[in-house]
C-alpha cells in the first residue's frame, strides 16, 4: 500500500541529512506529482548537505599538513574592539576524525547556530578551555597583551594540553608549545572557527547578565561595541565599571 503524501512529507522532516540519500532513491520512482515535489525539496537540501561536507572538509586543511601532532589545538578570541566588558580567549582540541557540520567563523553565523555549535563543540571536543581578561586589566596593559594572557590562560585550561597550536594571525607571546599563525584562521580551520564559536558564545553569555546589572546601555544587544545607542548612553549616564576606559576618552 502506498503511503500517503502527508506521511511521506513527515518522514522527509524528520530525516537526517546523512539519511537523505537513501529517501530519494526510496521515492524517486513514485509518479505523483506530490510525492515529486517532496523529492526535489529533498535533493535540494541533500545537495546543500553535500556542499557544507566539502567545506568542511576543506577547513581541515591545515589540521591534515601537521597530522603528525597528535593533539592540535585551535586558538581564537573574541572582543578586542568592544568599549566594554572583558577580552575572551578560546582554546579547543577536536578529535581527529571529527566534522561538525556548519563551523565557521563566529562571525559569520546567527546568534541561534552559534548556540546549538556550542553545544555540540562542548560535548564533542577533547578538551576546551577559556581565559577571559576584564576592562581593568585591559586598561592597565592595553588590549593586545591583555588578548596574549587571555589566549594564555585559555591554553593553561586545556587537559591534555596540546602538541600544537593553530592560532587567528597571532604568535602568542609566553608559550612554548609549537605556534601556526593563520591570517583569517577562523574561516580556514576547523580547530579555530570552534575556538571563535566557544568564546563568542561564552562572552555574550557574559554581556547579556551585564545587561541586567547595568541597564540603559544595551549591552545584550551591542554586546559591548559602540553602537550609537551605546555611545549616547555613555555620554547621558557616563561610564560603567565594566567600561575599557582608555577606549571612552572620545565621549566622557
Amino acid at each position: 500500500m502506498e503511503k500517503k503524501i502527508s506521511e511521506i512529507k513527515d518522514q522527509l522532516a524528520g530525516i537526517s541529512d546523512d539519511k537523505l540519500k537513501e529517501f530519494i532513491d526510496e521515492y524517486s520512482e513514485d509518479e505523483r506529482p506530490g510525492v515529486q515535489a517532496v523529492i526535489a525539496r529533498a535533493q535540494k537540501k541533500y545537495d546543500k548537505y553535500i556542499t557544507e561536507l566539502k567545506r568542511i572538509d576543506s577547513m581541515k586543511e591545515y589540521e591534515r599538513k601537521y597530522s603528525e601532532y597528535a593533539l592540535i589545538c585551535g586558538i581564537d578570541e573574541v572582543g578586542r574592539g568592544p568599549l566594554a566588558g572583558p577580552v575572551v580567549a578560546g582554546a579547543v582540541i577536536l578529535p581527529k576524525e571529527c566534522s561538525i557540520l556548519y563551523v565557521n567563523d563566529s562571525k559569520k553565523l546567527s546568534e541561534k547556530k552559534r548556540e546549538e555549535l556550542y553545544d555540540v563543540i562542548m560535548s564533542e571536543a577533547i578538551s576546551v578551555g577559556l581565559g577571559c581578561v576584564d576592562n581593568i586589566k585591559i586598561d592597565e596593559i592595553n588590549i593586545l597583551q591583555a588578548t596574549y594572557e587571555a589566549m594564555r590562560q585559555a591554553i593553561g585550561k586545556l587537559s591534555p594540553q596540546p602538541e600544537l597550536l593553530l592560532n587567528d594571525a597571532v604568535t602568542i607571546p609566553g608559550v612554548s608549545i609549537k605556534q601556526i599563525p593563520i591570517i583569517k584562521g577562523d574561516a580556514k580551520s576547523i580547530s579555530i572557527a570552534a575556538a571563535s564559536i566557544v568564546a563568542k558564545v561564552t562572552r555574550d553569555r557574559m554581556m547579556v547578565k551585564y545587561d541586567e546589572q547595568y541597564p540603559g546601555y544595551d549591552f545584550a544587544g551591542n554586546k559591548g561595541y559602540g553602537s550609537a545607542k551605546h555611545i549616547e548612553a555613555i555620554k547621558k549616564f557616563g561610564p560603567t565599571p565594566i567600561h575599557r576606559r582608555s577606549f571612552i576618552g572620545n565621549f566622557i
